[in-house]
């Protein structure tokens, strides 16, 4: 199953051809085609993490602002 995506990707290269396939052997990947298909899953989980760490920080910033929202008592004995 060929991905379109990769296959502009490797057309577009021109000139950093040789330099894309000698870092792709140097990786111990077998073709270019399998190169570009991990760096493209590479990306993907790592956006996947980062809006997790995004939505963990808006959920902790909410609870923060809920913290700071109670009012403070003005006594100590209740």
């Amino acid at each position: 199953m060929q991905n379109p995506q990769i296959i502009e990707i490797i057309k577009n290269l021109k000139g950093r051809r040789n330099y894309e396939e000698k870092k792709a052997t140097k990786l111990g990947f077998n073709s270019l085609y399998a190169y570009f298909e991990n760096k493209i899953l590479q990306e993907k989980v790592a956006l996947g993490e980062s809006a997790r760490e995004l939505e963990a920080a808006k959920a902790e910033e909410e609870l923060l602002k809920e913290e700071k929202s109670k009012p403070k008592k003005t006594c100590g004995c209740c």
